[in-house]
Order: structure tokens, then C-alpha cells, then sequence
């Protein structure tokens, strides 16, 4: 018989665009329905959404094709931004871990299964 090796596996998180996206949304909406958040806080991603509805925009598509595509995406972006940097720092880490499946240290490391692999060849 041969014998085990082991090996260390880390498996980076899958990351991309998209995903970061929806997760800065689902971070919006976490952070939307928590009372630690200020009513003054939650104006601002309710005002950057409107801004996408509303049919007055600052820079029109006809007038400027490309900046006026883009304006709306960065006025998002914008808000999204500095409503998640108004809110309190302790309250939006709360809910990044909360998303991202972290556990904090310590709370139960009954539930890690340790485990080893092996190279079979045919």
C-alpha cells in the first residue's frame, strides 16, 4: 500500500463582479432593516434609487451617449458607498460575516471535520 499524503487545501473564495454586486446589495438591504442605522443614513440609498427613476437626468443619453449611461451606475455606486460609510463600522461587519458564512473564533469548533486526502492512480 501506499502511503497518505497530506496536504494543505485552501480553496480561495470565488469572487467576481457579479457576485461582489449582489452582495453589496444584500449588504444594502441587511443594513436597510437594521434599527442601529440612522433614519438620515437610510435616505441616501432610497435617494440614489430614485435618482435611477426619476425621468429628469443630469446628463441625457441623447446629449452625452456615454457619460450619460454611466452617470446613472455611478450615482449607485456613489450611493451605496457612502451610505455603507455612514453607517457604524461594528454594525456593517456584523453583516459582511454574516453574508460571507464566517464564523467567529471559538464558537464551535465541534462542527470542523478534519479530514485527509489521497492521490489514486489508476
Amino acid at each position: 500500500m501506499t502511503e497518505k499524503k497530506t496536504s494543505d487545501i485552501i480553496v480561495p473564495q470565488q469572487g467576481g463582479v457579479v457576485r461582489n454586486l449582489v452582495n453589496q446589495f444584500k449588504l444594502i438591504f441587511r443594513l436597510m432593516g437594521d434599527k442601529r442605522v440612522s433614519l438620515l443614513a437610510k435616505l441616501i440609498p432610497l435617494g440614489a434609487f430614485a435618482y435611477l427613476l426619476m425621468p429628469a437626468d443630469l446628463a441625457p443619453n441623447i446629449v452625452l451617449p456615454v457619460i450619460g449611461m454611466v452617470d446613472d451606475a455611478a450615482i449607485l455606486w456613489l450611493g451605496s458607498y457612502v451610505f455603507t460609510e455612514l453607517c457604524p463600522p461594528e454594525v456593517v461587519e456584523e453583516h459582511m460575516k454574516a453574508l460571507a458564512g464566517n464564523m467567529k473564533p471559538g464558537d464551535a469548533n465541534d462542527d470542523v471535520v478534519d479530514g485527509e486526502t489521497t492521490e489514486v492512480k489508476e
